[in-house]
């Protein structure tokens, strides 16, 4: 499925094909939470990095954040948080630890996304106070990571490329 994002000031739009379309990973962790703001929690698709394409890349700028652990001295993020220049909007997420993969967030995109028919909240243990998660009946939660990667919960749930991808 090929995704369509920008910014709210539209100075930066960007495509990219995705296999895994739908958002369903809801993030509470105080990087995501603090760099996106909406609800307390961030939401990354999957997309294949090789066909990114950006238009206002000058407008683009990047965050490394600041990992934080008590009784450890601060060290970078090795991803880079992708926003734009002018109005702060978050656009996506690229680890070089998975080169082949960029990571939009569904906050950017314009494109019609599909409705998830479950969601993961993961980072539980890190929201803030104020988050009340709405998790479904058929949601899973995780105080840290989840169990199962974006490809494999699109897999088992028979989603992948399911969407025109």
């Amino acid at each position: 499925m090929r995704l369509n994002g920008s910014c709210h000031c539209r100075a930066v739009r960007f495509s990219v094909e995705s296999r895994q379309p739908v958002p369903y990973q809801l993030c509470y962790c105080t990087i995501c939470s603090k760099t996106q703001g909406g609800g307390g929690y961030a939401i990354n698709l999957a997309g294949d990095a090789e066909t990114l394409e950006v238009e206002g890349r000058e407008h683009a700028r990047s965050y490394h954040a600041v990992m934080r652990e008590e009784g450890a001295p601060d060290q970078h993020s090795e991803a880079e948080r992708v926003f734009c220049g002018r109005c702060g909007s978050a656009l996506w997420l690229y680890d070089k630890s998975w080169p082949g993969l960029i990571h939009p967030f569904a906050s950017a995109i314009d494109t019609e996304l599909p409705i998830p028919p479950e969601r993961t909240h993961l980072m539980l243990a890190f929201k803030a106070n104020w988050v009340v998660p709405r998790i479904g009946k058929h949601d899973q939660t995780f105080d840290e990571y989840p169990t199962e990667s974006i490809a494999d919960w699109h897999q088992r749930l028979g989603l992948e490329d399911a969407h025109g991808g």
